[in-house]
């Protein structure tokens, strides 16, 4: 299902055209539009980033892996990897690259030396703002529907599957389907983009444009092109203080409470051995994960010497040690970067060098988190 709605706005003309991201004929009928409308201008669903992936095949090979691991963004990366391929291979079995249709609007445009509107916001925000609306129980749904259908696209879709897909964009096809269990990111995946596209089109001098963006969005652009809003708000991300973030700072200080009270009540020996305790439960834990995560026995022996420091520092990390020693000893090379687009098995994630780092990071802070919390309450059943 591809459509096209005019609409006139007083002095501007929107013609919005409703793709699907993975559909030879919304190809064809974006084409088609620009050709015939002649525009002042050409507006699609992309940021400065999306459209310098589409444009830029070498894109993974620009990362710095070492930064990503000490911003704590490793998760965030490691969902984006996914999230391409995922719709990589869904183009795969459709025979058409994602996003072709908003590719070719863009060099029409060019062509044509035509203005290029990129109405939508910033995918990093959108990301982070989503994050920030989902509880930690949504975000384990959200990454177990992202592994199940990463890891299932193994096999070729269904012929009804890919009628589906034909008929909507493929982000709001898998937003759909996670939809009833994660209300929360609904809004900011689809609703604040919504707004955000539809000002950005209000937004432009161009007196008639042709926006080309996912027929899921078509119904909220159009409700939100009645008059501008202040988009403002929708640019920020607000550090949420979550029960974890507190946490950071409580286990500490229940830690060396423990320490102390055991010192003062019983003696120096059962405050060193809190504190033995503590360093053998986090490290062997932390260490444990980044063995799961198949990672260089010096990876390995950071986790475990890192581990009782970094649980105990609420802006550290066990993940980063291990991580960053990791990609010390196994740096990625060229053909690893290549290949992360072609990334479709859990065997190719822990093979591939730069996810295989990433993953050590995220296994390592698991195994760590797991660790501190068995350690704390097992050091206090040793007061009582």
């Amino acid at each position: 299902m591809v459509l096209v709605e005019r609409l006139d706005l007083g002095e501007k003309q929107v013609v919005l055209v409703g793709t699907a991201h993975v559909s030879n004929e919304s190809v064809e009928l974006v084409r088609k539009t620009i050709e015939e409308e002649m525009p002042d201008a050409v507006g699609v669903e992309l940021d400065a980033q999306r459209l310098h992936q589409l444009m830029d095949n070498k894109k993974w090979q620009q990362m710095d892996l070492g930064q990503i691991i000490k911003e704590g963004k490793t998760y965030l990366f490691l969902l984006n990897i996914l999230l391409s391929n995922l719709q990589r291979q869904i183009g795969d079995d459709l025979g058409i690259k994602p996003g072709s249709e908003m590719l070719l609007a863009v060099n029409i445009a060019a062509e044509k030396k035509l203005p290029i509107a990129l109405l939508d916001r910033d995918i990093k925000i959108t990301l982070k703002r989503a994050m920030n609306k989902m509880g930690f129980l949504e975000k384990a749904r959200l990454g177990y529907g992202i592994l199940g259908g990463f890891f299932g696209f193994g096999k070729t879709l269904d012929s009804a599957t890919i009628e589906q897909l034909k008929e909507k964009d493929v982000l709001n096809a898998l937003m759909e389907q996670l939809s009833k269990e994660l209300p929360s990111i609904k809004e900011v995946l689809v609703d604040e983009r919504d707004l955000f596209i539809a000002n950005a089109i209000l937004a432009s001098n161009a007196k008639k444009m042709v926006a080309v963006v996912g027929a899921g969005h078509l119904e909220g652009i159009k409700k939100f092109l009645d008059k501008p809003r202040d988009v403002r708000p929708l640019l920020k991300v607000k550090k949420k203080r979550s029960v974890l973030s507190l946490l950071k700072y409580a286990i500490p200080l229940l830690f060396f409470a423990l320490i102390g009270f055991g010192f003062y009540a019983k003696g120096g020996e059962i405050a060193f051995d809190i504190l033995l305790r503590w360093c053998l439960i986090t490290g062997s834990l932390a260490a444990l994960g980044a063995a799961l995560a198949l990672a260089h026995p010096l990876s390995i022996l950071t986790a475990f010497v890192a581990a009782p420091i970094a649980t105990l520092h609420p802006t550290l990390a066990t993940g980063w040690f291990a991580g960053l020693v990791e990609l010390k000893m196994r740096s990625p090379k060229v053909s690893d970067f290549e290949k992360l687009p072609q990334l479709d098995n859990l065997r190719g994630l822990f093979s591939n060098r730069v996810t295989r780092i990433l993953v050590v990071t995220a296994f390592t802070n698991i195994g760590s988190t797991i660790g501190t919390f068995i350690a704390l309450p097992y050091a206090a059943s040793l007061l009582f």
